[in-house]
């Protein structure tokens, strides 16, 4: 599987825009520069056999677009370890050259393309609720069985506690803009492995598990995988088939994520802030 870069002439948009804010405290007022996180489309196109199709399009924080593109693929089911021969800017003559950065190319190592059909969904996402249509564990039934146990896997509540700073200390666009979720892969006693950020929660888990992917890493059963804000139902399917055990969130999950971590043996951990959390599902791997 190769990385291709993309076209030099083009300007590749970064993770951060500078604007100009009037700023008002108290009674002072003054004219200074901000810098915001930068959200765009990012079109996701299959090609295989010369056969190309749009995917999948999602507002973005632009960054790790490729590992992105591949940790969306693997959650829907469309491709595996192996499955991936090339991932590169697209050059398409349909596409303009300052778009080229906001449209990826995923060339499969098959010479068809494979049938989405069953996935039933409309593939248009954003930053904000990633892909819509799904609100049923039915879907994952049909790919997905109930994670194995792993006996050597536990996880202190010590060490949850110290895993929110850790990520936040590993942000470092969200130092400049305060704009930015995170997605963070710990081992067990609490290193920190990869992470993430994007405007989106499901895009950051997206890059992280297209990072094990594209680095030959999954399943990543022997790993803890905390994100900011809330966990959700789309966040709660990634982790499952990535192989993820342990899932812990600094804010509440939903009900549907609790359902699908009780129906597939996953831990799921939510309120994770202050030393202190809620376990929803799988307490037996936490020790405290």
């Amino acid at each position: 599987m190769t990385l291709q870069s993309g076209d030099s002439r083009t300007t590749r948009p970064g993770p951060v825009t500078r604007t100009r804010v009037r700023h008002v405290s108290g009674s002072g007022v003054r004219d200074r520069r901000d810098d915001l996180a930068t959200e765009e489309p990012l079109e996701i196109r299959l090609t295989a056999g010369g056969e190309s199709r749009t995917i999948a399009i999602t507002m973005r924080t632009p960054g790790a677009d490729f590992e992105l593109a591949a940790g969306f693929l693997h959650g829907e089911g469309v491709v595996q370890t192996g499955d991936i021969a090339a991932i590169g800017y697209c050059t398409d003559e349909d596409i303009e050259p300052e778009a080229r950065y906001n449209t990826v190319t995923v060339r499969l190592a098959a010479q068809t393309l494979p049938d989405i059909s069953q996935l039933e969904r409309h593939f248009m996402t954003s930053s904000a609720c990633g892909v819509c249509g799904t609100a049923s564990l039915d879907a994952l039934r049909g790919r997905c069985a109930p994670l194995a146990a792993s006996p050597d896997l536990t996880v202190s509540a010590e060490v949850l506690y110290g895993l929110p700073s850790r990520l936040r200390k590993a942000q470092g666009v969200f130092g400049r803009t305060g704009g930015l979720h995170a997605a963070g892969l710990f081992t067990p006693d609490g290193t920190l492995v990869a992470a993430r950020e994007d405007v989106g929660r499901h895009n950051a888990v997206d890059k992280l598990v297209g990072w094990a992917l594209l680095d030959r890493r999954l399943p990543l059963g022997e790993h803890v995988l905390l994100v900011s804000g809330r966990s959700s139902y789309e966040i709660m399917q990634k982790a499952l088939t990535a192989g993820v055990q342990v899932v812990c969130a600094v804010s509440a999950p939903s009900s549907l994520a609790v359902d699908l971590a009780r129906e597939f043996g996953m831990t799921l951990v939510g309120f994770l802030r202050d030393e202190r959390f809620n376990v929803y599902s799988g307490a037996d791997r936490i020790t405290t």
